[in-house]
């Protein structure tokens, strides 16, 4: 199947995307194209205009100031793999972007692409939650930060306005003692996850002083598990936090597996997470 006629820009400066965005009904933004092609050629999606962001360079890059990572939205997963910066002051993302997909798909996929389609079964928004990372979205009023636990609403919805670009996403360089976490349980790898958690706490010692559990998979949109972080943190043991994700979690049965499987998992997947941050492996 072929996709369906459309026009298409090829914009070269932000100017030009609002200028696209103005009064067009049916306008399709072009990131990675990794999710959108398809659909396209699926005749799930029928834009009227497709407008591709690929050549406008001031949505690429990872830069850090004043403490803070600043991600363009249209940086590749496999530069965000190779990052030293990444590596040393997100180091949660640089664990979570080798599940995602396949080398292909990390040649071509973005980050911007990623939160902006908001599938609950991805690794990168579950690691912005957990991360307490801004989402920065502009159009011609100006740039405005939104944060990660208000910024994914539902399956394949978020809060950007229809006027609006996802243009970076900047997270808090990790802190002294902290640590991340990263795990998911999928049919082969490559493959959607049927459920994963992203974690990020800081620990001296023995001790929790703080901790986050995002879940994806589990739910319309990736899923803080508080009251499970504040198990662990209180040292009330694996099987009391464990117990606490009941309430946190809302999966589905989908052709994969049943909700009550995928409970039994996430609660697995908690184990295994929180036992490698303890070890420090």
């Amino acid at each position: 199947m072929k996709a369906p006629a459309f026009a298409y820009a090829k914009p070269t400066s932000l100017a030009e995307v609002f200028d696209c965005l103005d009064g067009s009904e049916g306008v399709r933004l072009l990131a990675g194209g990794q999710s959108l092609i398809p659909s396209l050629n699926m005749r799930l999606s029928a834009p009227t205009v497709l407008v591709d962001l690929n050549h406008i360079a001031a949505l690429r890059g990872v830069t850090e100031a004043s403490g803070v990572i600043r991600i363009g939205a249209m940086t590749r997963h496999h530069e965000l793999a190779t990052s030293p910066l990444i590596a040393s002051r997100v180091p949660l993302i640089a664990k979570a972007v080798p599940h995602i997909a396949h080398q292909a798909i990390r040649n071509r996929g973005t980050i911007g692409g990623s939160l902006a389609l908001a599938d609950p079964s991805t690794e990168l928004p579950a690691c912005c939650l957990a991360l307490d990372a801004a989402i920065v979205a502009a159009s011609r009023r100006g740039e405005r930060r939104i944060a990660a636990r208000d910024f994914f609403l539902g399956i394949y919805e978020t809060a950007l306005a229809p006027d609006e670009v996802l243009v970076a996403v900047e997270f808090p360089a990790s802190p002294v003692n902290a640590v991340s976490g990263f795990d998911e349980l999928a049919r082969r790898h490559g493959d959607y996850a049927i459920v994963g958690l992203a974690a990020q706490g800081v620990r001296k010692g023995e001790t929790w002083s703080s901790l986050k559990l995002a879940f994806f998979g589990a739910g319309d949109r990736p899923l803080l598990a508080e009251a499970a972080a504040q198990a662990v943190i209180a040292g009330k043991g694996i099987a009391e936090a464990q117990a606490a994700l009941q309430d946190a979690l809302s999966p589905s049965d989908d052709g994969e597996c049943s909700a009550k499987t995928k409970m039994h998992l996430a609660r697995v997947l908690l184990g295994r997470v929180i036992a490698t941050m303890e070890s420090g492996t």
